[in-house]
């Protein structure tokens, strides 16, 4: 059975000319960059021109590149970073952060630094009138951290106007932008942010690699200690043929951005015109024809005996899709993000997400399965 895959949102697909990027770094040039013969010596090179093309892509200074095991480590080093070295005394984030952020507030926001979160509006954006007033009123200095693009529906932060207010107030700035790297262009010289996290496998390179972005303009100290790789950053052998996958996969989805972004959003936009024409009582959560991610279609169907098991049965079709974010798809509680949004009991959530490598006629494959189960 042909299997359709719409769960790019959780990770998407290695392409081969990543692969055949990283598979050097496999056989042949396998040396420790920590050694100083040849061996070292050229897998060393190799971690530095990769770190040299991430940084030209995302517009910002070699220096303030750091390669991480995934979005999950950058986002902890980031938060732990601005209470422990930057005097950050109160967080300010939003109910609907990926659980990697959620978590980690909740951890660091107790004893003497406080936590508070932002008001949403109905359609899921962050109200930024509302921050402001939070960053206003504290007599401390605050962490703000807001995730560029929400993983479960979609909804883009205008990360430059949050950044605007952030510098206002003197307060620290990240944003996990792990939906967004790879898919939008950055400018991080343009942007006013002070931490930014990104995750290879969402943009077709692989797993186990990401970045943590660090301002030039903030010094902070490793989140793990050891033998001082990473400019003593992030101590461990590198991930070597990781980060070459990660700046080829990368260096990839910014020369073919313009025209996959059309394609992939036209996908998008064609399933939201077939639901609406063939399922009766269909809703979107978030923003999804709006501000928001061109890869992600929140649909609610309404709930029947059937549509209860809808992802269960789709998937006995051979149909991956998401029930909320992939990343805790095996919990019974469900999805917080759709929780806060969207509790209606009636409705039954479904996360399809988009690549590449999908087509129209998968959609229809799609909707005429969904048609049996609702």
């Amino acid at each position: 059975m042909d299997r359709i895959y719409f769960d790019n949102a959780a990770t998407t697909a290695l392409d081969k000319e990543v692969l055949d990027a990283m598979l050097p770094y496999m056989t042949s040039h396998f040396g420790n960059p920590s050694s100083i013969y040849s061996y070292g010596r050229e897998t060393r090179l190799a971690i530095e021109t990769a770190r040299k093309s991430v940084a030209k892509l995302l517009n910002a200074h070699p220096g303030e590149i750091f390669f991480t095991s995934g979005g999950t480590e950058s986002n902890n080093t980031a938060i732990l970073s601005a209470i422990r070295d930057l005097g950050c005394k109160h967080i300010i984030s939003s109910p609907i952060e990926h659980h990697a952020v959620l978590h980690t507030v909740e951890h660091y926001g107790i004893d003497e630094v406080t936590r508070s979160y932002v008001k949403l509006f109905p359609s899921g954006h962050v109200d930024l009138k509302d921050l402001e007033a939070q960053l206003a009123a504290q007599k401390v200095r605050c962490l703000v951290t807001l995730m560029h693009a929400n993983n479960e529906i979609g909804n883009i932060l205008d990360i430059h106007a949050v950044g605007d207010i952030c510098k206002k107030y003197n307060a620290i700035f990240h944003s996990d932008c792990v939906q967004t790297v790879g898919h939008y262009q950055l400018d991080l010289r343009e942007t006013p942010v002070h931490f930014i996290s990104g995750a290879g496998h969402k943009f077709h390179g692989p797993k186990g690699v990401g970045i943590l972005y660090v301002n030039d303009n903030i010094k902070i100290k490793p989140f793990i200690f050891g033998g001082g790789q990473e400019r003593n950053m992030r101590a461990g052998t590198e991930n070597l043929y990781g980060i070459i996958g990660f700046a080829k996969a990368l260096e990839l989805a910014m020369a073919n951005q313009e025209h996959e972004s059309s394609y992939v959003q036209s996908l998008k936009t064609y399933m939201i015109e077939q639901l609406r024409q063939h399922i009766k009582g269909v809703q979107f959560n978030g923003d999804q024809e709006g501000k928001c991610l061109y890869t992600v279609l929140s649909a609610a169907f309404p709930k029947t005996e059937k549509s209860e098991m809808i992802l269960f049965n789709l998937d006995m079709q051979g149909i991956c899709v998401s029930g909320g974010s992939a990343c805790s798809s095996g919990a019974d509680q469900g999805s917080h993000v759709i929780r806060v949004i969207n509790n209606n009991p009636n409705l039954v959530t479904v996360r399809f997400s988009f690549s590449k490598h999908n087509t129209k006629v998968e959609i229809d494959i799609v909707i005429s399965k969904l048609k049996e189960f609702i």
